[in-house]
């Protein structure tokens, strides 16, 4: 497998493609060998750091905005005051909570990303009222070496995830989410 480089110089995250197509064709059993095994949609990512993209990005993200760039503007409260609408009535409890439950049942999935220390994303697909355990679960039937204790996180700030019965909906994971995952491995 080969990383395709030249398309897409800007993005921090590659996807890795296969030159080959006979490489192609025998990985799709693979993955479909993987989705019957686990019972999910998988994909594996391999994401790479700013320091290893062309100069030419790099260039480009240091400019930086004058001072007034990020001052408000009369226009820009108006803007935001046209934005707020719906907020224009005060709304009962049962209301906000109906409201809810609409919102919850049109997402339908949650997609997961998990980036581990070796720079590759583990992308997931679950449903919303699965709980994080079943993703702990998944990860020790992945994870190379799952005998070591390992912890999941979520950034900024960090935040070590501790509640393994919330569901991802009540844990802020829906419709996606990036988690961390890192060895809980003694110093020294």
């Amino acid at each position: 497998m080969i990383v395709d480089v030249s398309s897409q110089l800007f993005l921090k995250r590659r996807r890795l493609t296969s030159i080959d197509p006979m490489e192609a064709e025998s990985a799709k059993p693979k993955l479909a060998a993987m989705k019957e095994n686990f019972g999910r949609e998988i994909r594996v990512f391999e994401t790479t750091g700013l320091s290893q993209t062309s100069d030419v990005a790099s260039s480009s993200t240091t400019a930086e905005e004058p001072d007034e760039f990020y001052e408000f503007t009369a226009e820009d409260y108006y803007r935001l005051l046209s934005t707020k609408k719906e907020d224009k009535f005060l709304k009962t409890r049962k209301i906000r909570e109906a409201e809810e439950a609409a919102r919850r049942s049109r997402i339908t999935k949650a997609i997961i990303r998990v980036r581990f220390p070796d720079n590759h994303t583990l992308e997931v697909t679950f449903q919303p009222s699965e709980t994080i355990k079943s993703l702990v679960d998944l990860l020790m039937k992945v994870v190379a070496q799952p005998d070591l204790p390992f912890y999941l996180y979520t950034t900024p700030p960090k935040k070590q995830i501790k509640d393994m019965s919330e569901d991802f909906y009540s844990a802020g994971f829906v419709p996606g989410a990036i988690v961390y995952f890192s060895y809980d491995l003694p110093k020294g």
